[in-house]
């Protein structure tokens, strides 16, 4: 008896992802990485020319000056209006339009201000920096002209991945979770993962859950790389043999039988799904109780 298992496709991303990039607009005078490239805390990934920083904050600061010369001068007029309609020298009217003026100017020295922020955040640090992470796509070339929100670098870490499968709502209502297996065929290894999470929302089309398998540390996973789910949904009969002892050469899958002269023959198979730890269900060409080379 074996687990009966089924299987469903899955892709592998990172749990802690990053893009970095711009908040005032440059020229890219440095790009110190490439995809692939492992990165330190601290470590300098893009810079932007400084000058442009420059002029952004001085143009923010003359905007901010400007902005709040505004607010302090609708602010007198405001107050010498409240003043005057309690002496009946001016009309309600006038109060309430010196406070809509009030309000803009107001409005406008909080918009300035979060402008200058980012301008002073960005020229502090025109460098993108990034914790130990590995760099996984550059998005901009050394030259190119960076604009506020422009995205340059995205950064993984690779020691917390996780293979997210969409299955199917039948499947999810009778699957064991605690026990499934992730197949990684690029590196052709089966993991068990660490835990897993069930997102509570169900595609209405495909009538698919979206669930999540944290994965342990395993060299070689990056995003985007294909994976499948195994997930058990219950017990089942089944001939299997251990996947060391199969034979395939080309299109022909096989096992050499030891027939009763003791001598190993090669007879072909027709093979099913994985099941258990590293045993594959034999659907034809062998019979229980036969004898097999284990390798």
């Amino acid at each position: 008896e074996f687990a009966q298992t089924v299987a469903t496709e899955a892709m592998i991303e990172a749990v802690k992802q990053a893009t970095l990039g711009t908040q005032v607009a440059g020229r890219i005078v440095e790009l110190s990485v490439r995809a692939g490239d492992t990165v330190r805390a601290g470590q300098v990934l893009a810079r932007i020319d400084a000058r442009a920083a420059d002029a952004a904050v001085a143009a923010s600061r003359s905007q901010l000056a400007e902005a709040e010369a505004n607010l302090a001068n609708a602010k007198r007029v405001h107050e010498r209006n409240k003043a005057l309609v309690a002496q009946k020298f001016v009309s309600q009217a006038a109060v309430d339009q010196s406070e809509s003026a009030y309000q803009a100017a107001l409005a406008q020295v909080e918009a300035v201000r979060a402008n200058a922020g980012s301008a002073v955040v960005a020229r502090g640090g025109c460098a993108a920096h990034a914790a130990s992470r590995v760099v996984g796509e550059t998005l901009a070339e050394l030259g190119d002209m960076a604009t506020p929100g422009m995205a340059i670098v995205t950064v993984f870490d690779p020691r917390e991945m996780r293979a997210v499968a969409y299955v199917p709502q039948a499947t999810l209502g009778k699957a064991k979770l605690d026990g499934a297996r992730i197949d990684l065929p690029a590196l052709g290894k089966t993991v068990k993962p660490v835990r897993s999470t069930v997102i509570p929302l169900a595609d209405a089309k495909s009538h698919t859950t979206r669930v999540r398998f944290d994965l342990p540390p395993t060299d070689g996973l990056v995003p985007g790389q294909y994976a499948r789910a195994r997930l058990p949904v219950g017990v089942a009969t089944m001939l299997a043999v251990p996947e060391s002892a199969l034979v395939r050469r080309g299109e022909v899958t096989g096992v050499y039988v030891i027939d009763d002269k003791g001598v190993p023959r090669l007879r072909q198979l027709r093979t099913g799904e994985r099941v258990g730890d590293g045993e594959v269900e034999v659907l034809a060409g062998l019979s229980g109780g036969e004898t097999i080379a284990s390798n």
